[in-house]
């Protein structure tokens, strides 16, 4: 098995708290509510949201897939940080064992933040993973993450 990491970076004008607290702990609430055209449903199968906890993503109909499951490995409310695996999904599990990520949110000095992720692509056997093969992927991660600064710039009091 192999691994393949890519980090990604970006930042907002949104304080890291709300960011936190909008993409992490309340996502299953509002992500459906402010993108149902991709998203029709998140659900906890397992646990409260804490770690250990397993939450599944339904997509809306008519995308490339239909949901994906994910585990909640770490969950730091404090230092702002999320960890969490990829477990099953209909995504491209045929080269892929699991993807393990990391969400930082950091304070960027002027208010706003840094929001830092890694992807830790484990594969199968000697499966050597493309920028191309998660390229799609980490275009609709940044997507969403702009609709929750939209909604949130919008709507100053909610996560304050």
């Amino acid at each position: 098995m192999g691994v393949t990491t890519y980090t990604q970076e970006f930042t907002t004008p949104i304080a890291p708290s709300r960011m936190f607290k909008a993409l992490i702990v309340d996502s299953h609430n509002l992500i459906p509510k402010i993108a149902p055209q991709g998203i029709k449903s998140i659900e906890f199968v397992e646990g409260d949201g804490g770690a250990g906890s397993i939450k599944v993503t339904n997509f809306a109909e008519g995308g490339h897939l239909k949901s994906v499951k994910h585990k909640i490995d770490a969950l730091d409310t404090e230092n702002l940080v999320c960890k969490y695996t990829l477990i099953e999904g209909d995504v491209i599990f045929d080269k892929i064992e699991s993807v393990v990520y990391e969400v930082q949110f950091l304070p960027s000095g002027d208010g706003g933040c840094v929001c830092k992720m890694t992807s830790e692509y484990h594969t199968k056997g000697d499966v050597e993973l493309k920028e191309e093969d998660i390229k799609q992927g980490k275009e609709k991660a940044m997507g969403l993450y702009k609709v929750v600064e939209e909604y949130l710039l919008a709507n100053p009091d909610i996560y304050a």
